[in-house]
């Protein structure tokens, strides 16, 4: 069952590199040309440091909105695409490791990924589509609750799990139904792992066994909601390049050879970048409506 998930996720990742090649030699022989694919370190450095941590369990998603938003990188409606398509491919590589070496129940692992791959599918199918504004606002939203989930960590005020490393009757219904609901959310922007990790812990899972559904289901959903954006060019290519770059050996570092950190400063240091990055986007919604309103009534 484990070789055969491998080899399935082996060929998600092979199949979204071919069809991310495609379109991007399509969009160069487009009308309009393609985007700029030079990045720069500095892209290549976000990629490294995210995905190290995102490999010690602190998540990248809200750690790379952050540094995009604040350094003006990537325009805010490009974020949720870019941080899905950048960071498609480090985060299989997670998978692949954390699923070989860490125990679960297979058909749990299974089920899980299977919804979380669903909702995936249907959230990147309507967020594509959203305008820049309601991006701006969702994206905020998001991220505030995953500094809340941050908060409540560091303050041991979540479930601590239990031994299990499977689940079964309502319990499997539950977390299947949890994880289709937090892939939709991972194409808005906020991870899968915190949730997924407090899901598992009050299912009475042993937190360890999350590492793998959570990166396996990331792994799997994240090459299916990375198509829409991919098709309707809603992401930015060169800071998608970069954080994939980097991203890789940031994963290989932190799996192999650093393996476990103090990371409690860490953590609170990212949580006040992100409450701060949150209010910063819901500001720029608010004061470009604003803006807009007043155009539209002086026309």
């Amino acid at each position: 069952m484990k070789l055969a998930l491998l080899v399935v996720l082996a060929v998600f990742g092979l199949s979204f590199v071919w069809y991310w090649v495609r379109a991007v030699k399509r969009s160069a022989d487009g009308p309009s040309g393609s985007q700029p694919m030079k990045f720069t370190l500095f892209e290549i450095f976000i990629g490294f440091i995210t995905n190290f941590f995102d490999t010690l369990g602190i998540g990248s998603f809200a750690t790379t909105s952050s540094i995009f938003k604040l350094k003006g990188m990537v325009e805010d409606e490009l974020i949720p695409g870019t941080l899905n398509v950048g960071h498609c491919i480090p985060t299989i590589v997670e998978a692949f490791i954390f699923v070989s070496i860490i125990e679960v129940d297979p058909a749990t692992l299974l089920a899980m990924m299977v919804a979380s791959i669903l909702g995936a599918w249907l959230g990147a199918g309507i967020v594509s589509k959203w305008p820049r504004r309601t991006i701006q606002i969702s994206l905020g939203s998001a991220l505030l609750v995953a500094a809340a989930l941050m908060f409540m960590s560091q303050l041991s005020l979540l479930p601590g799990g239990g031994e299990a490393l499977g689940l079964s009757g309502i319990k499997l219904l539950l977390a299947v139904l949890g994880n289709f609901i937090f892939g939709a959310l991972m194409t808005l922007g906020i991870g899968l792992f915190a949730p997924c990790m407090i899901l598992v812990s009050l299912l009475g899972m042993n937190p360890r066994a999350a590492f793998p559904i959570m990166m396996g289901s990331c792994a799997f959903l994240m090459p299916v909601g990375s198509l829409p954006f991919i098709d309707k060019g809603r992401y930015s290519l060169k800071a998608a390049l970069g954080l994939l770059s980097g991203g890789v050996p940031g994963v290989l570092l932190a799996a192999f050879v650093v393996k476990s950190l103090p990371l409690s400063v860490v953590r609170w240091l990212v949580i006040c970048v992100v409450i701060y990055t949150s209010i910063m986007l819901i500001r720029s919604a608010v004061i470009e409506h604003r803006s807009n309103s007043k155009a539209n009534e002086q026309s």
